[in-house]
Formats: structure tokens, C-alpha cells, sequence
């Protein structure tokens, strides 16, 4: 018999928004892989270290953080060879991943290469367009509002279009766009409605009203949140971070 593969959602960082089931695999596993960059620790790791037995033999998906493109179809692949083989002898492999597998997550790549040949169990997270409006204390979208999420490389023509046909707009991977997406918010009207979060639910995150942000660049971990349906949602006078 064949082990199974779990892809674990983990949630935006802080440990104690693990779901139950998420604990149980993990402290269970005797093999575990993760996503990690090629300098400094896993985030995926860091996030359920407490949680991970002695001896447990680990997969690092070594994923380099550049921004120019690098060959991830090659290291995928070789990741699923070495998960491959851990499964054909009969051993399960959770694979550790931060938010929600299925949203924007690593394991989904796992997944297309390895669930035709094994089981595979999917363990949803909390994702980080809920932890991000929690931190902000305002709700997302109700009723018939239409909920748009936002990738931030688009150019401004995409972004726009799909804003203007929302009620409800989230903007992930901020990072060095972060000027550029100002400028084109405040084009729109939009500014003083955004809300920003960066690292939600970590020790260091930072909550703000996106027209007070003073920076020219955010962390990779930074979403955009806007809401402009017709809901009276009005963003907290005042955030602590």
C-alpha cells in the first residue's frame, strides 16, 4: 500500500490559528516537506515548529526568491520524485504550507504531479484575505457583492477593469508595487476606502489606512483590502500594530 500525501494548510502564521486536524497530521508525521528560499528559515516550517516530532525526516522545497522567473517547473518536479518515492514505500508525507493550499499555495503544484498516482488529502487554512480582514476590523463583502482578488503584478489596465466591475477588492502580493498601486487608487477615488495589512496575525504586523502608509515598498506577505459596495463599512479611525 501506498502512503498518502497531505497538503496542510497552516494558516497566515500564528500558530494558534492551525486548525485541529492540521495539528494532528503534523504531530503524527514521521515525514514532512515545506517550501523554503534558498537564504534563511521556512516561513511553512517556522509556523509549526513546536508542532513537529524529533527525528521526523524533512523535505525542504528549496524555492529561490527572485524576481526575475527561475526554473520552478524543475524544481517541482524534482520535489515530487523525492516525495514520490517516500510515498511508494508506503509512508504518508505532510506537506507543510502556508494559508490554504488551494489559494495561492505551493502544494497545488505537488498536487498536479503526484494526484493521479496517490491518495491525496487537502487540509484547508486559513487564508490570508480572512486573517488580513479580521486584522483590519472591517468585513470583506455581504449579500450580492462581488469579492475580486487581485494579484498585484497585473498592469494598472487589468487592475483597473476588474475594480471597476467589484464591490469588494483585494490586492495580494503587494510588495515593490506598492507605489504604483497608491497612484492608481487614488486615481480612482479609491484611497481613503483601502485598508493595508502586512505579516497579518505575526508579532511584527503592521495594520494602517492605506493613505497613511509612508514606504515605498511592502513585504511580499501584504494585501490590500477595499471595500465599495453598499454596505456602510467605513474603515477603524485609528489601528495599533
Amino acid at each position: 500500500m501506498s502512503g498518502t500525501l497531505y497538503g496542510i494548510g497552516l494558516g497566515p502564521g500564528d500558530p494558534e490559528l492551525m486548525t485541529l486536524k492540521a495539528h494532528r497530521l503534523i504531530t503524527a508525521a514521521q515525514v514532512i516537506a515545506y517550501p523554503a528560499p534558498d537564504t534563511g528559515p521556512s516561513f511553512a516550517r517556522s509556523i509549526a515548529a513546536e508542532f513537529i516530532p524529533q527525528n521526523v525526516r524533512e523535505i525542504p522545497i528549496v524555492v529561490p526568491m527572485r524576481v526575475d522567473r527561475f526554473p520552478a517547473q524543475q524544481i517541482y518536479d524534482k520535489a515530487a520524485l523525492e516525495i514520490a518515492q517516500v510515498l511508494e514505500g508506503g509512508t504518508d508525507v505532510v506537506v507543510l504550507c502556508e494559508g490554504d493550499p488551494f489559494f495561492y499555495g505551493s502544494f497545488m503544484y505537488l498536487f498536479e504531479r503526484l494526484s493521479g498516482r496517490f491518495v491525496c488529502e487537502v487540509v484547508p487554512g486559513v487564508t490570508s484575505l480572512t486573517a488580513c480582514a479580521a486584522q483590519l476590523q472591517r468585513p470583506l463583502t455581504s449579500r450580492t457583492d462581488v469579492l475580486t482578488v487581485i494579484p498585484g503584478p497585473l498592469s494598472d489596465e487589468d487592475i483597473r477593469c476588474r475594480i471597476e466591475d467589484a464591490q469588494a477588492v483585494a490586492i495580494m502580493k503587494v510588495g515593490r508595487h506598492l507605489p504604483r498601486l497608491k497612484a492608481l487608487l487614488e486615481e480612482l477615488g479609491l484611497l481613503e476606502q483601502a485598508g493595508y495589512v502586512e505579516r497579518a496575525s505575526l508579532p511584527e504586523q503592521k495594520v494602517s489606512r492605506l493613505a497613511d502608509l509612508d514606504c515605498e515598498t511592502a513585504p511580499y506577505f501584504s494585501m490590500i483590502l477595499i471595500y465599495k459596495g453598499d454596505e456602510a463599512w467605513t474603515l477603524p479611525p485609528s489601528f495599533s500594530s
